[in-house]
Parts: structure tokens; sequence; C-alpha cells
């Protein structure tokens, strides 16, 4: 007896557990009740069969001469083989839509700065049906004729409704006030007896009241009480301690609030506001008389909440806005739509030399005559300055009128509904009604006064083409307006329009030249000479036939050859 049939004997009778070890059995090939194969008791043909069978498998649907083989572990990862060439790697969904978002947001001139950033919508369809707005809501949107939100809504309304803080900037007229209106009216859902839980600061009683009204339109329907601080006397009975408390969103200017809460105890409570939206912020953020930096501090700190957010909304970026929102609100996104601090694009805007303040009255005067397309707006520097040009102009047999400071509220808002229903054709204003005042379908700004900055001239002239209309602005300049004029005139502001220099270079060329020709050695008007050359040297290639100087334009090669000489021939 050799040593394999003994360990054969020795070893008979083993059996193997086949439920126990199932997955071993049907890897091996183990049938139920079999036993163990023992040493030598396998041929070399079972042995190989086996060995076929643990590492070979069919995979089933491919084609090889009708079978494919190949081993588990490559069945299992399904490696494709290389055919010598690395094929591309393929975008991630993640990116393929990160792309479409900042395709949208470089269309749409949206540039946005932050963490966590929300997607833009492209429809109030589309708001509706991420955010669940109310029903209401969304039936006064298309009740008022909003079709496609404009840029800063596509953006900033979203932000607000994922509860993130907010610093905006766009051009006027773009839509602002419906872009912090709907988040408001989405957060606080419902009426409820809290007290004021949303809270909207204006710099003027004509901003505010606007504001108000449009809270009233949007929120038809939904039962929210939304008030508007006329008296301070009469609301402090009214929103005191001891009131009621039924009343959800207010709208007012810093002034009369700070007068209600310097009362003892205070005459409002604002400790259960959510949301607090700052309007022409960097107006309000001004230092001085002129703004309310110290007031605004005062009502940050009487809305005490600890789950309030804050929203900054303006068409211009102060930098010192920008850098206190950074310091103090939590987690803040930075939107601004198209070139910061720019006019808006839909103004065609132009400078109008008028030499002295004589020849502003006679530049209004010919205008009157030439006749123009009501209504139209004209900004001067002071009350003062208001009184006197409504004297001039109303006994040019055009209804003008004068809204100051100096007025009574109730003959403000008396001078503003007449001129929204076409009684009044000409506005004198100051700079009261250059912020934020939607007045619908202005034609034509006229700066009597050149305005005292750039931010100024782009809220001024903002007055006319909004909402995607047409309108025109125009600057009287004198030779007093020299400094402000090289100062801004380089603004961004100003350089949107090549057609106001395509008309102010040809008159100054014509206007200083023919009297510096009567006057040998005289040095009048050479610095704006001078200074029209070197915006004719630059823009030249822009430039084309000024219809209204009837001037031709020069030949190529005379301008070459001018240039050979340092100075071009219009202004040699």
């Amino acid at each position: 007896m050799d040593a394999h049939e003994l360990f054969r004997k020795l070893g008979a009778g083993a059996k193997f557990d086949v439920r126990r070890f199932r997955r071993d059995a049907e890897r091996f090939g183990v049938r139920n009740g079999g036993r163990v194969p023992v040493f030598g008791q396998t041929s070399t043909a079972e042995r190989g069969r086996l060995c076929v069978e643990e590492t070979v498998a069919v995979i089933p649907g491919a084609e090889n001469d009708g079978i494919l083989w190949m081993s588990t572990l490559e069945a299992k990862l399904d490696i494709p083989k290389s055919k010598g060439k690395k094929e591309p790697k393929t975008k991630n969904l993640k990116q393929v839509r990160q792309e479409k978002i900042n395709h949208f947001r470089n269309k749409h001139k949206i540039y946005i700065q932050g963490t966590d950033l929300p997607d833009p919508i492209a429809s109030f369809e589309e708001l509706g049906r991420e955010y669940k707005i109310h029903s209401k809501i969304m039936q006064n949107i298309e009740a008022a004729g909003f079709q496609i939100p404009t840029p800063i809504q596509m953006q900033a309304i979203p932000i607000m409704l994922h509860g993130r803080e907010l610093l905006a900037c766009a051009p006027t007229g773009s839509g602002k006030t419906l872009a912090f209106s709907i988040p408001i009216l989405t957060h606080l859902k419902e009426p409820m007896n809290k007290g004021f839980r949303a809270l909207v600061l204006s710099p003027t009683r004509e901003l505010a009241s606007q504001t108000h009204r449009e809270l009233l339109k949007l929120s038809e329907g939904i039962g929210f009480r939304i008030h508007l601080i006329h008296k301070a006397a009469e609301t402090a009975k009214k929103f005191g301690p001891k009131s009621s408390q039924k009343f959800d969103i207010l709208v007012t200017t810093p002034n009369r609030l700070i007068y209600l809460l310097k009362q003892e105890p205070p005459a409002i409570d604002l400790t259960r506001v959510e949301w607090l939206v700052v309007d022409e912020s960097d107006k309000l953020f001004e230092d001085g008389k002129t703004g309310f930096r110290d007031q605004l501090a005062t009502i940050f700190l009487a809305c005490s909440s600890h789950v309030v957010k804050r929203a900054m909304f303006s068409a211009t970026f102060a930098h010192d806005v920008e850098q206190w929102c950074k310091l103090n609100l939590d987690n803040i996104i930075s939107v601004s739509i198209g070139a910061r601090n720019a006019a808006v694009e839909t103004v065609d805007q132009e400078l109008l030399f008028v030499g002295s303040e004589t020849g502003k009255l006679l530049a209004m005067r010919n205008l009157v005559k030439k006749g123009f397309t009501p209504p139209v707006l004209v900004f001067v520097q002071s009350i003062e300055r208001a009184k006197e040009l409504f004297h001039e102009l109303v006994y040019e047999g055009i209804n003008v009128d004068v809204i100051h400071a100096d007025r009574t509220q109730q003959q403000r808002d008396n001078v503003v509904h007449s001129f929204r229903a076409g009684k009044i054709w000409v506005l004198i204003c100051t700079a009261l009604l250059a912020r934020g005042i939607d007045f619908k379908g202005v034609n034509m700004v006229i700066n009597f006064d050149f305005p005292s900055s750039a931010v100024e001239y782009i809220h001024r002239i903002g007055r006319t083409g909004r909402a995607g209309h047409t309108g025109k602005a125009i600057t009287f300049f004198t030779e007093d307006d020299k400094p402000l004029l090289r100062r801004y005139l380089f603004h961004s502001a100003l350089l949107y329009s090549v057609r106001s220099y395509k008309h102010f270079l040809f008159t100054t060329r014509n206007r200083f030249t023919t009297r510096n020709r009567k006057k040998k050695g005289s040095k009048e008007g050479n610095w704006i000479v001078n200074f029209a050359n070197d915006l004719f040297l630059f823009y030249f290639p822009f430039l084309h036939l000024c219809p209204e100087c009837h001037i031709q334009q020069a030949k190529e090669e005379i301008y070459k050859e001018a240039l050979g000489k340092g100075a071009h021939p219009y202004f040699s």
C-alpha cells in the first residue's frame, strides 16, 4: 500500500457542509451530498476542468467566433482595451452646468462675488416653480406687465430667497424695487400680529412713497399690512408698544424713523425685523449734512433680532459702503450689472457749451422754441436756482412747475401727481428727485447746472431711458465749469456716448477758433481747444460727419499728415 492509497483511506468519509459554504460549493462545482475529493483521486483532465471553471466566465451577448472569454476580474471592471490613443476626459454634469450658468451671467452682464452663489433665474415661471412663490404674487407680477426679469432681478431675487445678505448695484430704471420686494413678501409668507418684520429705508419721501405703492400692488390679495410714515406724531400712537401690532412692513425715510426711536420709551419697535433693505445705499451712507450715516447706525442697532438680514441697493457703488458691508455683514454676496458707476446705455447724452449763465437761458429758450416732446426734467444745483429758473420759464407759454425741499409735503405730492398725469410738461427740481424716482416716459433730462460729481450725473440722467426705453440727456456747461468738466469728463459715465463728443468737438472748434482768429494773441478758450484737440485725436476713428455743424470729415491722408505735425487741421 503506497502513501497515496493510505492517505485516501484515512480521509475517506469526510463531508462538506454545502449549506454553510454554498458560495464555495457553487464555485468548485460540488453537488449536494458530495464528498471532498482526496488527493490522487481526480484525474488530470478533471483538475483542468475545475481550473477552467474557477477562472473563466462566459459573457453573454459578446461576439468573438460566437464566444468571448475573459477573466471574472476583467468582467467585473469591464476595462476597455486601449487602442493606442488616449480618449479625452468627459466633463461631468456639474462642470457643464456651471459653464452654462457662467455663460448666462456673462450674456446679461451679471458680475457676482461671494461663496456658495445661488443660480440665477431666467423667467418668472422658473422663479415660481423653483421657490414656490405665492400664487397671488405671481398673478400680480403678470398683471403689472412684467414678462421677463431684468438682470438684477435674475440674480438678486434668488440670493435674498436663500437668506443671504446682499450688496447690489444696477443701472437706474433696472427694476431694483421689484428685486427686493418679491423676496421680502415671500419670506414673510403671510400677515402676522408680531409687529414690523421688514423695513425699507429710502433717502427721500418721494422714493419711499413710490416703494410703498409698488409693494401694495405686488402684495394685493394676500393681506400684508404695509405702512408709510407720514406724520411722526400720528405714527407714535399707531405703531407704539400699546398698539395691536397688526402691521408687517414699514417703508420710511431715516429722519422720521429716528424721531420715533429717540422717544422715551421708543415709539416704535424694530426688534422683530427680519429683513432690512437700504435703497440708494450710497446716498444714505454719505457723511455730513446731506448724508444719513449717523441715523443709519442708530437704525441698524435698533434692528437687534438675531435673524435679521440686510440688503443694500443702489445705482452707484461707493467704496466705503462696500468696505463696510464686507466687514460687518455675514457672508455677503456682491452683485453688479454692467460696468460699475456707469450711465445707462439707453440714454443719448449730449454736452452743450453755452459760454455763460446768460447762455444757459438762451439755450433753454432755444430748446423750447425748437419744440420738444414732454415730459422733461430740468435739474439745478440749489433751491434758489430752481425758483429763479421757474420765474424765467413760466412766461414762455409752457406748463412748468418746480419741486424742492422748501415746499410742503402736500405741495410736493400734488406736483408729482400732476407730472405723472401729464398736466406738467417741464418740471424743475433739485437733487431731491435725482434718486430713484420712477416717472413713466420721461423723454428728456436737462442738466441746467453742471453736476457736482459723476455719481450725481448718473442719477440725474437715469430719470430717463428707464425700463428699456430710450431717452435723451443734455448737459449745459460754461467756462466756469471747466474744473468739473476736466475732472469728470473721462469718467465712464460720460464715455458711453461717442455722439456727445462728436457734437462737442465740432462745436468747440467752430466757436473758439473763429473767436481767436479775430483776436490775435488772445488766450480765451485755449484750454478747451487743446482739450478738444486731445479728445479728437483719441476718438477720431469713431467720429463721422456732424450733421448739426455741417463740417466735412477730414480725409485719411490729411489726418495722417496732421498727426505728423502734432496737431489736427481742424484745430490748426
